[in-house]
This record gives C-alpha cells, structure tokens and sequence, in this order.
C-alpha cells in the first residue's frame, strides 16, 4: 500500500467519522411517526399527542401519530417490531404490553426482545365509573348488587389484558364476585356506551374520563390506587372499601430491536426532559395523569417487574390465552 494510498484510506475513515457525527447531531433529520394502538380519544392518544407536540418543537420536525387500534395493543406493536431500528418509528404503551403474553396464545413478537425501552412518561389511577343517573352511590352497591345477582352485571373495558382490564378481574377476585368482562378497542368507545346505557359499569383511566366527569356525564365510584388521586380528592379509593386493593395504569415509550445506543440516549434524554416541561405537567396533571420521564433501565424493570406481578393474579382469574 502505497503513502497516497494510506492517506485517502485515512480521510475516506474521517468524513465517515465526521459523517456519522453530524448524523448523530442531528437526529431526527426528518418526521418521527408514533404508533397509538388505540382509536383516538383515549388516554394512551392523549398522552402521546401531548408529548409529540412538545418534541416536534424540541426537534424542528413534524411529529406523526398514527392509531393503530386491534387485540389489546398487538397489532400497533407488531408493526413497530416491523420497523427500522433507526429512531424514527416509536410507540407509546400502556401497562397491557408487558401482559399480553398471557392473553393471546401466539403474539406476533417477543414482548421482551424485540423492543427497545425509552422511557417511562408517566402513570396514574383507573376510576370505576357509572352513569350519572345510576343506581349505583358508591363502591359498596356495586359489590351488594354482583353478589345479589351473579353474573348479570357487566363493565366495560379498553381490550383484553389493558390496564382498565386487570383492574376489573383484580375487583372480582378480591370481591368474590361475578361481573361479566366486555371488552373495546380503546377507553373512548367505552365511555360512549356507558353513557348510552349500554353497560351499567366501566374502569376507565383518569386522562380520558376528565371531560366526561367535568361535564356530569358520568360519576366516579373510587380510584384503583390505594391512596387518592390529587386531582379527584373527594373520591375514595376502591381500597377503602376493599382493604389491599391497588392497582394503575402506565405509558411508556418503545423503539424497535436493535437501536443505535446513541440514537436510544438521545429519545430517552428528550422523552425525559419534555415529560417534565411545565406546560406537559400541567396539562398532564390536569388529566390526572403524573408525569415521571425516565432512563430506559428503569423503563425496562418496570416492564418485567409487571410480567412477574400480575402472572399468578391472571392465572387466578382464570384468564386463558386467546
């Protein structure tokens, strides 16, 4: 190998240097897309349109959300695993991924291995909610009525496995009572049909009942943590009338497999930093929501802390895999 031979190797190594840099600076260099694999209107929506808003800005590029509704989450999420490593297809999720191993018998993707965690957004409590002009006054009627009459009430939930979901069977066990599970594909057609008097009971998460419950449409009967939410402080917790019951919802960005570590640093620094901006906290606080932004390790345990938690609850249950 000749000296000019060595040296055009040498430059030909620095501007891919020089080039990989500048695309690392910066990323992104065209529009993000984030998959919502709910219909518009739910809390999961409402949490990933809030914090698009904030990072197209951070970004200088256009933030597109696209809902992908189907099978508890499933269909949005084999799309993402689908997709280019290369940051600019993200998804935000709710508690229901790291379960739905137990509730379909053949997922699609490895719920562990074939996604990236970024960071945790945020969490806050599911509400059992009824009809303004229920029946039903408290949590305690609700329990009397299952165990008057087995079987012939019903609630409605936002899919197999979501959190609202578990919520549900997590009452019934700890209740001793039988209470008809009806599933939709998201938290809006729910409300919808609670509203319409087509189901007597509903477990709905705080951001997308807010309207509704300021509006007298529908009352809530207690939160599923066991303290009370902050922001409905006159609620009682389903736990004051079901001594150890305690159970939320949380949102979280994914990235595909196989993400660049630098690419990975820099969502989850921004994710972070934007969940925290006082307008997102605001805003997020008024749905009910607690914004929280954090590293992609934690983001990561809680997904596996929640697999180990909730198995042996979903096998009491009697839940089967589709």
């Amino acid at each position: 190998m000749t000296v000019w031979t060595r040296i055009g190797s040498a430059l030909l190594a620095l501007f891919a240097i020089g080039a990989a840099a500048l695309a690392q600076g910066t990323f992104p260099a065209k529009p993000v897309h984030i998959f919502v694999p709910y219909p518009p209107g739910g809390a999961v929506d409402i949490v990933a349109r809030t914090l698009g808003d904030e990072l197209s800005k951070r970004w200088g590029q256009s933030i597109v959300v696209e809902n992908r509704p189907g099978a508890g989450g499933v269909v949005a999420e084999e799309a993402l695993a689908q997709s280019a490593p290369d940051g600019y297809t993200l998804i935000v999720v709710a508690t229901g991924h790291a379960l739905n191993s137990y509730f379909y018998a053949k997922l699609p993707y490895d719920p562990f291995k074939d996604f990236t965690p970024i960071s945790l957004i945020g969490s806050s409590p599911n509400m059992l909610l009824v009809r303004a002009d229920s029946e039903f006054k408290s949590v305690a009627d609700v329990i009397a009525a299952a165990r008057a009459k087995p079987g012939q009430l019903s609630y409605g939930h936002s899919g197999i496995g979501t959190s609202p979901n578990l919520a549900g069977e997590l009452f019934k066990t700890m209740a001793k009572v039988d209470i008809v599970a009806v599933p939709y594909k998201g938290g809006a057609p729910v409300l919808a049909d609670l509203i319409g008097g087509h189901i007597p009971l509903s477990i709905n998460n705080i951001p997308e009942s807010m309207g509704q419950i300021q509006a007298g449409a529908v009352r809530v009967l207690g939160v599923t943590t066991a303290a009370r939410s902050p922001v409905l402080p006159d609620v009682p917790s389903i736990g004051e009338t079901l001594p150890g019951y305690d159970t939320g919802v949380w949102w979280g960005f994914l990235a595909p497999a196989g993400l660049p570590d630098d690419i990975k640093q820099k969502l989850a620094k921004d994710c972070a930093e934007v969940a925290q901006l006082p307008g997102v906290r605001e805003k997020l606080l008024k749905l009910g929501a607690t914004p929280i932004g954090s590293t992609p390790d934690v983001f990561d345990k809680l997904i596996r802390d929640e697999y180990a938690k909730w198995g042996p609850i979903i096998q009491a249950a009697g839940i089967k895999p589709e």
